[in-house]
């Protein structure tokens, strides 16, 4: 999967909040259920680069929150400096906007941090970046950072 560049400086407007759902960074305390809920989610790899970002100053991960609950979550400066991801929304939750919310809240902060561009590491073909953030694809860029340099010869 390629990687995409999406233009801080030219963003399209940010959709509004779904009801109820509040997006915030998370916080230091919050660390280690924010961790287990991405663990549970969506595995190890990603809750590693989840505690990444849960360890920088501010914090570079959002929560999507409903009813005291995390319904989703979103990172940036995980796998390099300048990368947003990973992204995901607990199962039942797709489909209400929460993804783009805390895409653009990602992405906004990357902006005020002083990025002019954000890459998206090997992005799923579905369109979701390319319809909310204007992302396009780099060109030659399979399978870039995430190519697994531990993973034995023969191994799939």
């Amino acid at each position: 999967m390629p990687d995409l560049l999406v233009k801080l400086y030219a963003l399209p407007p940010a959709p509004a909040n779904p009801a109820d759902v509040v997006i915030r960074r998370a916080l230091a305390h919050e660390k280690t259920r924010v961790t287990e809920f991405v663990q549970e989610n969506f595995g190890s790899g990603w809750a590693s680069e989840c505690e990444v970002s849960l360890c920088r100053t501010p914090t570079s991960c959002f929560i999507a929150v409903m009813q005291g609950e995390i319904r989703g979550f979103a990172c940036y400066d995980a796998i390099a400096l300048g990368f947003f991801g990973p992204i995901g929304i607990g199962q039942g939750w797709r489909g209400f906007g929460i993804g783009a919310a805390l895409l653009h809240a990602a992405l906004a902060a990357m902006r005020l941090h002083g990025y002019a561009y954000a890459i998206v590491g090997a992005a799923t073909a579905d369109g979701f970046y390319s319809r909310v953030a204007g992302a396009a694809e780099i060109a030659g860029s399979t399978p870039g950072l995430y190519a697994d340099p531990l993973r034995r010869e023969g191994e799939a």
